[in-house]
């Protein structure tokens, strides 16, 4: 395979930094001038009319909201796997499955809203952290009980639950983003 010179590395990474050798044949990392930030401009401090103003443009999307679209799904792809199966079981297990992603959801939402998480970046980075684990874990132990708490559980209609409560999080993101 032929060596690529530092023109083909160059041109297939304009943006970035590149590979390049060096007089005697080595290879070297060769950075892009805006990689150090050396073109960009600098860093500008918001005053509190303009942070304001940039609040009221670009508006936090408020947890509750998504968990209670969350809530809503579950119900509506519920209802509709019982009515269309004809099997209340059925219903019931993707009404499971929903829960699955609301209440542990509910419970985020709950820890990352309270004073303690609102203290300091750090203390929000450490708590969100914190309540993503016992997210997971509620999830993980909500989807092991399933077979024992869901009489006649149907696999597949749990999982539709499952999945389609989650991918509300997707449309928080088109609704913030519209906002």
């Amino acid at each position: 395979m032929a060596n690529p010179t530092n023109s083909s590395i160059a041109a297939r990474t304009a943006t970035a930094g590149a590979i390049r050798h060096d007089s005697r044949g080595r290879r070297e990392w060769a950075w892009d001038e805006h990689e150090d930030g050396a073109g960009w401009p600098a860093f500008k401090t918001l005053t509190r009319e303009e942070a304001s103003a940039l609040r009221a443009k670009e508006p936090p999307l408020n947890p509750w909201r998504v968990v209670a679209v969350q809530g809503g799904v579950g119900v509506v792809v519920a209802l509709l796997a019982a009515l269309v199966t004809g099997r209340v079981e059925v219903g019931w297990s993707a009404l499971y499955g929903a829960a699955c992603v609301v209440l542990p959801g509910a419970l985020m939402a709950r820890g990352m809203t309270s004073r303690l998480s609102s203290m300091s970046a750090g203390a929000s980075a450490v708590s969100f952290m914190l309540w993503e684990m016992v997210k997971i874990a509620v999830s993980v132990a909500m989807l092991m009980l399933a077979p024992k708490l869901v009489q006649g559980l149907s696999w597949p209609a749990l999982l539709v639950g499952l999945v389609l409560c989650m991918k509300v999080y997707w449309l928080a993101l088109l609704w913030r983003g519209r906002a």
